[in-house]
């Protein structure tokens, strides 16, 4: 919470440039529901890798790196600096640490698999995965259907877990200057931010947002529908839950979602936290680093 408004503010201050780094906002049409930075926000700094898919698009972690590495390139012809703004763990480990050249997909065992899931459930899956590889398996949403297919299609097709993959990558940004940091709250204050969040997120109209989608022609199935709120707007649209029962579901996910992102980058190496809002120690610290 508050990554958007310090990246603009660090930005702003040390003559920067944005790149979204979280794996919803690069859907087009899905602005609510995802927290998008508002257009205040994108008139005072430029923003790259947001809106740029088609929500039945699968954009993956390679798609990210490729353009944000492109981004990167741009922003620093331009003697800019870039910011890499947001919480989707997964992207910024593969841009930080690279990708591997892992297997290309095999459809036919991506049948099977999907197979099994559908006689045996996503949990069946799940526990495959985290039997061979439950490191990855832990960093991964429970229901994160795209990267439990994945994984578990790599550790077929090389008998390596993606995870052993992972660590034998070449990083693209070795060479730079790389400056990591966190933004922490206390678990009340992050509770309670979360509440409001979801609250604003219904008032603001996700409910009509995604009548609108669907009256588009988007597909129940397209990824950006997993993201935090939308699967159970949907539920409510179908009659399944009330509108109050899907803003509960949506905070508590949204919760269990907070508490992974902060297991995930408590464990990142060279991350700094600090408080989040207190913007002027942000620029103060950075400040020294380019002094350095």
């Amino acid at each position: 919470m508050g990554k958007s408004a310090a990246g603009v503010y660090l930005a702003r201050r040390f003559g920067g440039e944005i790149i979204n780094c979280d794996s919803m906002q690069v859907y087009r049409g899905f602005d609510i529901g995802t927290d998008k930075p508002t257009p205040e926000m994108r008139k005072l700094v430029p923003h790259h890798l947001l809106d740029i898919a088609e929500p039945s698009d699968q954009f993956t972690a390679a798609d990210f790196v490729r353009q944000a590495l492109a981004a990167v390139r741009l922003i620093e012809e331009r003697g800019r600096l870039p910011f890499v703004v947001g919480g989707t763990g997964l992207y910024l480990k593969a841009l930080l640490d690279g990708l591997f050249p892992g297997p290309g997909r095999d459809p036919e065992l991506r049948r099977k698999l999907e197979q099994e899931a559908g006689e045996r459930g996503w949990q069946s899956l799940r526990r495959k995965l985290e039997e061979v590889d439950p490191g990855y398996a832990r960093l991964i949403g429970e229901k994160d259907k795209v990267r439990i297919i994945r994984a578990l299609e790599v550790y077929y097709l090389t008998r390596k877990p993606i995870s052993e993959h992972f660590e034998g990558t070449r990083s693209e940004v070795a060479d730079f200057h790389l400056v990591k940091i966190g933004l922490q709250l206390e678990r009340k204050e992050l509770y309670r931010m979360i509440e409001e969040r979801v609250d604003r997120m219904f008032q603001d109209g996700i409910v009509g947002e995604v009548r609108s989608l669907l009256a588009a022609g988007v597909e129940e199935s397209a990824p950006p529908f997993r993201a935090l709120g939308y699967k159970h707007v949907l539920a409510h649209l179908k009659g399944a839950i009330s509108l109050e029962e899907a803003g509960r579901l949506t905070k508590q996910d949204t919760r269990h979602y907070a508490k992974r992102q902060i297991s995930w980058f408590r464990k990142m190496a060279g991350v700094t936290w600090f408080p989040a809002g207190d913007h002027a120690s942000l620029a103060a610290f950075l400040e020294a680093q380019f002094a350095a």
